[in-house]
Order: C-alpha cells, then structure tokens, then sequence
C-alpha cells in the first residue's frame, strides 16, 4: 500500500547564490524515514528561485555556477521591459527557468537516493530574496 506524506517548509531568506539545502529537507521531513520504497519530490513556489541537484563537496562549483549564470543573463541587459520590481527580477526569472521549479529523488530504505558527491541547491536568484516556501511530498512504499 502507498503512503503519502506532505509538508510545507519555509526557508529563510538567502542571499542570492547556491545554497545547500539537502540536510535542511532531511532535518525538517522525517517522514523520508518511513519510506521503504518511494520517492521525494521538492517544489518551489516561486518564479524568481529554483533548484537543482549537483556537486555537494567542493564550493567553487557554486561560485562558478553564479559566474556563469550571470554572465549568460546580465542584469543590466537594456532590452528588458519587467523592471518595476527591480533589475534583478526580470533576470530572476529567466534563471529559474533554465533551472526548474521541482525535483523528484528517490527514496531507498528511508533516505533519500542522491550520489556521494550530490546535494539539494536552492538557486535564488534575487539580490534581496524574501523567504522562500517548499511544498515536499514522499510517497511509496512504507516500512
């Protein structure tokens, strides 16, 4: 029989960059614990933020990553017409779209099924970043 669980956590702001959040999901749904069998899915409700699964050990991957994201969509680019918010916003979100707004990871014996060298990254993409709600869903087959 499959077993859902759901639970919606909020994160505090961060500034903007790649964050780490594997263990802030772990430590905030232990429900992940009951699932034999199954699958974690993670979603944002947001459009100016998103995540993403890559290299969990070496901080210069972040660092480049922010380079690179930048550099591939300036803030300062002249032709945007979404400013009101701000000259970080319509940037924000075009980089959430070429990242995304979920994930799904697997579930193995109650935790979660990332590599070795892989982790959670929350991508916030604005200068002054609000809070930021995660709605995350585990579902399969319990112990």
């Amino acid at each position: 029989m499959t077993k859902f669980f759901q639970q919606k956590i909020r994160l505090s702001p961060y500034p903007a960059g790649y964050h780490l959040i594997t263990d802030i999901i772990e430590g905030e749904f232990p429900e992940i614990k009951k699932i034999k069998v199954g699958f974690l899915q993670i979603f944002i409700q947001h459009t100016s933020a998103a995540l993403t699964i890559n290299e969990n050990a070496d901080p210069t991957v972040r660092t480049d990553f922010k380079t690179f994201v930048d550099e591939l969509i300036p803030e300062d680019y002249p032709r945007f017409i979404h400013t009101y918010e701000g000259p970080d916003d319509m940037p924000a979100h075009i980089k959430a779209s070429f990242f995304d707004s979920h994930l799904q990871i697997p579930i193995s014996n109650g935790k979660l099924g990332l590599g070795m060298w892989q982790g959670v990254y929350l991508c916030e993409f604005r200068l002054h970043a609000s809070p930021r709600n995660l709605i995350l869903t585990a579902f399969g087959e319990p112990y």
